[in-house]
């Protein structure tokens, strides 16, 4: 793998993350169901997609080649106009990148048609897409979801389930899939260094202060809400629609070249012996299992330094 910079990445460890051998627990998860990414089409034009990867709805690489048959299949049908992202996983949305997965699984992955790293790839693709993304946020949206949501063209969220967070800088990782060069045009440089590196949850109705979500809708709302505006923008003309967003997207959107430092510095930063160490720390206080560290992970990263 190589950095922005042009300077190859020597990878030494066969995990994302390398397990004290001391620590009590240190495997990789197993799945107690099937775990999926299902892609609902209610009617030509709207689709919906599921996350459904229990028990936290983490993403690694074996979920990399299910979403690129979607993000492939939302760019080239030519009736889709809406897709609407949700999760089945209760309290979770979409969290952070499987960190248990052997390296070598996600750098062997072959590089995206933009030239980018998969995950960065794909969510570029999706905001670029002729189709509107919306993500409806009832739980975490931790890492990589809450990544996916900023690719997203709208976002809502529970105002009474659903956080958002880039937690990586209090691990001591540099965020990799894109929220460096899209959190600043949402919410301006001040507001985002603050999610960036407090590495804190942000709950709904803060997150649309910032302009993190378009709106924050009490939970009993959220899902008609969105369905309703789904079904809105699924009547109308594609071709209105497609126009519409490229040209908003000219305005907006950062290009490939923003995105692409960051997948080499989370993997530079991944290898660390400080953020090895701070990821033992959470390893060993229940990262990656069900528990109170993943409902909380906020809380916990900004404990680390003090332990």
């Amino acid at each position: 793998m190589r950095t922005a910079a042009g300077a190859e990445i020597i990878i030494r460890r066969s995990l994302l993350y390398s397990p004290n051998p001391h620590m009590k627990g240190a495997q990789m998860n197993k799945p107690t169901s099937i775990r999926q990414i299902r892609l609902e089409r209610r009617s030509p034009s709207y689709w919906r997609v599921t996350f459904d990867l229990p028990p936290l709805n983490i993403f690694g690489p074996l979920e990399v080649p299910k979403l690129e048959t979607i993000i492939k299949s939302i760019e080239t049908d030519e009736r889709v106009k809406v897709v609407v992202f949700d999760s089945a996983i209760e309290g979770f949305f979409l969290t952070h990148y499987d960190f248990l997965a052997k390296l070598e699984e996600t750098t062997s992955l072959p590089l995206g048609t933009t030239g980018l790293q998969p995950l960065p790839d794909m969510l570029a693709r999706l905001s670029r897409a002729p189709v509107v993304s919306i993500a409806s946020i009832r739980g975490r949206a931790t890492g990589v979801g809450s990544e996916l949501a900023l690719a997203s063209d709208l976002r809502f969220a529970s105002r009474e389930k659903a956080i958002l967070s880039q937690w990586e800088v209090g691990a001591g990782l540099v965020p990799g899939g894109g929220p460096l060069a899209r959190l600043p045009r949402l919410m301006g440089r001040g507001r985002a260094l603050e999610v960036l590196l407090s590495a804190d949850d942000i709950d709904g109705d803060l997150a649309q202060v910032y302009g993190y979500v378009n709106r924050s809708l009490p939970d009993s709302e959220l899902d008609g809400f969105v369905d309703a505006l789904a079904t809105r923008i699924a009547s109308f003309d594609k071709q209105a629609i497609a126009d519409t967003k490229r040209l908003v997207d000219i305005a907006s959107l950062p290009s490939d070249a923003e995105i692409e430092p960051e997948w080499g510095a989370f993997i530079s930063s991944l290898q660390r012996p400080a953020t090895q160490a701070r990821i033992d720390k959470l390893m060993e206080l229940g990262f990656h299992k069900p528990g109170d560290v993943e409902t909380r992970l906020g809380y916990y990263v900004g404990q680390l330094g003090n332990q």
